[in-house]
């Protein structure tokens, strides 16, 4: 496995070690907005049983005990939870990498101090119109797209790096590059497009989702704009960005190099429960926060007990045995598919082949 681009060392030999390098936790729920897409259909708290102060900081010990992730606190609306900056700076001071996705409204001088203060190291703020009118539409509140541009403000002001996410639609597929214009105007320093996968709320949506087509050409037109971008460029959830990167480089006699994509160098598709590992707001851990499928809840046992014995995880890592063409597709170990998607589409099927993909494998 490789992490950060660099080969772990292992005492136990020479089989693979498979370490979290990037933790979304759902640190709350509640949420001031009530997005369209949501995975959490999340309103305004409290919810019953969200992890305690001292839970949080039990879990991010126990974290800290055999990895060093980048931890996301994220949400709902991670800045509606009273105790956020205390968790932050007990990370911070354990010497992990936090940072926090907001949706900016929140955002006030005193906050971005505090954000400063307790060591959170970026924000991503998500912007899904490039325009008040299709960015309030999606997030069914008037004023959101107003409201994150003043966020975005306040951290520039306090010096705090931010990235901009998208969660991509049939919606606003066509304002992409206005969108990708507005975070390089607006000095963002990564913009990461979210390929929509319909679970939870986001399953209303299901008719918004791109076809394998669409999405093939978005994520040509990715490729395309990699290396033209004066920011750091991730297209997530979207696993065949890392073949189409491949088929292209050897059209053009070229090998890949990922050396230069610094904190966003992912160089594979899916990492979910190789890489990557999201808990949810009660303790559950899922491959990711699409596939509601639990492998375990840090309440009941170790974080670091799931990451290396919940036989979910261990399906993730066993990419030969992926169903369909995913099992013997020659970009498997590099792609990986969209698990979220495969088990929506087959009603259950997480190890299914990846609906949204066109590539033919050689040895089908």
């Amino acid at each position: 496995m490789h992490h950060m681009g660099k080969k772990q060392g292992h005492p136990e030999g020479t089989e693979k070690k498979y370490l979290p390098h990037l933790i979304a936790w759902e640190i709350t729920r509640s949420c001031n907005l009530n997005c369209v897409h949501c995975r959490a259909a999340a309103q305004y708290g409290p919810y019953e049983g969200e992890l305690s102060t001292e839970e949080c900081k039990k879990l991010l010990d126990n974290i800290a005990s055999f990895s060093n992730p980048i931890i996301i606190l994220t949400g709902g609306e991670p800045l509606l939870r009273k105790d956020i900056f205390e968790i932050a700076q007990y990370g911070t001071n354990l010497g992990l990498r936090m940072v926090m996705a907001v949706n900016g409204l929140l955002i006030t001088d005193e906050i971005a101090k505090k954000m400063k203060e307790v060591g959170i190291q970026r924000v991503s703020i998500s912007i899904d119109g490039a325009t008040k009118e299709s960015h309030d539409n999606f997030r069914k509140v008037d004023g959101a797209f107003e409201g994150a541009l003043r966020g975005i403000e306040i951290l520039k002001k306090h010096n705090i790096e931010f990235q901009i996410n998208t969660t991509i639609t049939k919606r606003n597929l066509e304002e992409l590059p206005k969108i990708l214009n507005l975070a390089i105007e607006l000095g963002a320093v990564a913009y990461h497009p979210f390929l929509l996968v319909p679970t939870g709320r986001g399953k209303e949506l299901a008719s918004d989702a791109l076809t394998a087509t669409e999405y093939e050409k978005v994520l040509e037109w990715f490729e395309d704009m990699r290396d033209k971008v004066p920011l750091q460029f991730k297209p997530t959830c979207a696993p065949h960005y890392y073949r189409i990167i491949r088929q292209k480089a050897k059209e053009k006699g070229k090998t890949v190099d990922f050396k230069n994509y610094g904190l966003d160098a992912m160089t594979k598709g899916c990492l979910g429960g190789q890489g990557f590992a999201f808990i949810s707001h009660v303790g559950i851990v899922q491959i990711c926060g699409y596939l509601e499928v639990p492998a375990g809840n840090v309440k009941e046992q170790d974080f670091k007990t799931i990451w290396e014995t919940s036989p979910l995880f261990l399906q993730m890592r066993d990419l030969d045995h992926y169903h369909g063409k995913c099992g013997v597709c020659e970009y498997r170990k590099v792609c990986g598919g969209c698990r979220a998607r495969a088990y929506e589409a087959t009603g259950g099927n997480y190890l299914a082949e990846e609906p949204l993909c066109t590539f033919i494998p050689s040895c089908k």
